[in-house]
């Protein structure tokens, strides 16, 4: 049976394992506090529009050291935790150990393969959208799809293993030769439409219905198109036009994680997100005007409170 630990048991880590351990997986969930007390006593509750999940009993620890070496880790922290999470995390790895990054934005896997062997870096992106209702209920909303993909472009056993898992369990898993152009593109979706949500504070309806407001978006996936190529990532208009396209059909309420974050106070995940943009851009010579004013408004809050 295939082992696998998700090493950060929030909305998205804690949705993936679940659908996972559904598909026949030996699933150990990394929690902590009340998460992870409600879990070890009743089990990881899935509320979702594609039918609930209730993994009872659920294997939980907030200990990696306890788990021993896995087949698989689902790395599910912000991207401010990686690091620390990648260091806590090794007592997991074996020598075929796959550490796949569900992380916004596109700075994960490089984090990973500076702290370990690069053969356990697997990027993933993962487009789904869910929260954490209550210790140990997560609610899932909307999307289903995971991408996974190893630095090298090929298939992998231990990819091929956790596409079927995953299937089984109810995930759209794709298996992508070229991973980091799919990171780019989520990273696309990501950052201006995150950027536009966490100035405005409103549901995605009034940003696309607002027309001072919507006309920003297409200006902000070009900067992010010309950065991508300067960093050899083939993104291109076409990619702008579905995104586009993409945001014109989600759900009229929706509102960035980033968002989210903002209005409760926590840390944000802007340095990585509009903050590579930037930094990118800089190195290239290509002005991001868009992400600048986005990193220039929310980095004061950037910290939490």
């Amino acid at each position: 049976m295939t082992k696998i630990a998700v090493m950060g048991t929030g909305a998205m880590g804690g949705y993936v394992g679940a659908r996972l351990a559904a598909g026949g997986a030996e699933v150990i969930f990394i929690a902590r506090g009340a998460h992870l007390a409600a879990i070890r006593k009743d089990g990881l509750k899935v509320t979702s529009p594609l039918g609930d999940l209730h993994i009872n009993p659920a294997m939980a620890t907030d200990d990696p050291a306890e788990v021993g070496p896995v087949d698989l880790v689902l790395l599910g922290v912000k991207l401010y935790d990686v690091e620390g999470a990648v260091n806590a995390l090794r007592p997991m790895l074996g020598p075929e150990t796959g550490v796949i990054s569900l992380q916004n934005g596109v700075d994960a896997p490089a984090m990973i393969t500076q702290i370990t062997d690069p053969a356990h870096s697997v990027p993933g992106v993962a487009l789904i959208n869910g929260e954490i209702v209550a210790p140990g209920v997560i609610q899932h909303n909307a999307m289903n799809g995971l991408t996974i993909g190893e630095l090298h472009g090929r298939s992998s056993s231990r990819l091929e293993g956790l596409a079927e898992l995953g299937i089984r369990g109810g995930l759209d898993v794709n298996i992508s030769p070229d991973i980091r152009l799919e990171l780019w593109r989520k990273f696309l979706l990501l950052a201006p439409m995150g950027g536009l949500s966490a100035l405005t504070r409103v549901p995605l309806s009034q940003i696309r219905e607002t027309p001072e407001t919507w006309r920003l978006a297409a200006p902000a996936m070009a900067e992010m198109v010309a950065v991508a190529q300067a960093e050899g990532v083939g993104l291109g208009e076409a990619d702008i036009e579905s995104t586009l396209a993409f945001v014109q059909g989600m759900a009229p309420t929706w509102q960035a994680s980033l968002t989210v974050d903002l209005q409760l106070g926590r840390r944000l995940e802007l340095e990585w997100l509009h903050g590579t943009v930037c930094r990118l851009g800089e190195k290239a010579g290509i002005d991001t005007p868009f992400h600048r004013v986005v990193l220039g408004a929310l980095m004061p809050h950037a910290k939490g409170h």
